[in-house]
């Protein structure tokens, strides 16, 4: 349905809906730095100060939208995470390549992901942050739950914390892996130097094997420890 100016609250949702829709879409054409709000108000078909009546800045737009990538990734892991056998460490080293590859498949979220602390909580007010932050709690509570599954040697704590992780050292990963042309030119002169190219998907696979693996012995050292004060 067609309106100009949204007036009932399924339509403000609509015209919500809308802009978040193509700031998602420029975001499969261009970076995070470049998705410019006088350029989402054009392709949106609002004055700019019309997309602020519904977002208070580019900031909370991209926030939203990481939210909402965060989910979709989320639910693509539910059916991946499931319980299975092996050791400790097999299912941890096993539980480190899902989520390193499906997070790889993912270019928007590890965008938005990386920009995250640097950019996009650096122009918001005290509400949307929290509005954030109380979605991020959640999502680590969630994906603490899908890594208990596959190694329920790990204390709910202890999962949770691998779940920051992989937040924290995606987001720094992820600019390393994707050098803009100058840098991919050095690479292209000087072969040794190459190797200097982060792959993303192992630098997120193997640090999170050795972190899983880190919190597995920690864990065992907390039990033999209360085994002894008992």
């Amino acid at each position: 349905m067609e309106f100009k100016r949204a007036r009932s609250d399924e339509q403000r949702n609509e015209r919500r809906r809308q802009i978040l829709a193509t700031a998602a879409a420029m975001l499969t054409e261009m970076p995070v730095a470049d998705v410019a709000l006088n350029e989402l108000s054009r392709r949106v078909g609002l004055a700019k100060s019309n997309v602020l009546r519904y977002f208070e800045s580019r900031e909370a737009v991209l926030l939203e939208l990481l939210d909402a990538e965060v989910q979709a990734w989320l639910a693509e892991l539910e059916p991946l995470l499931q319980p299975v056998d092996g050791t400790p460490r097999e299912r941890g080293d096993r539980l480190a390549a899902a989520l390193a590859e499906s997070l790889a498949r993912r270019p928007v979220l590890c965008d938005l992901n990386s920009a995250q602390a640097s950019v996009l909580e650096r122009n918001v007010s005290t509400e949307v942050a929290l509005h954030y932050k109380r979605a991020t709690r959640r999502t680590f509570e969630t994906l603490g739950a899908l890594v208990q599954r596959c190694v329920p040697e790990l204390s709910l704590q202890d999962a949770a914390r691998l779940g920051a992780v992989t937040t924290l050292i995606a987001a720094a990963a992820w600019p390393y892996s994707q050098p803009p042309a100058a840098m991919l030119a050095a690479y292209a002169a000087d072969p040794e130097l190459a190797a200097m190219r982060a792959d993303f998907t192992e630098v997120l696979r193997q640090t999170l094997e050795v972190t899983i693996s880190g919190l597995l012995v920690r864990g065992e050292d907390r039990s033999i420890s209360a085994e002894r004060a008992g």
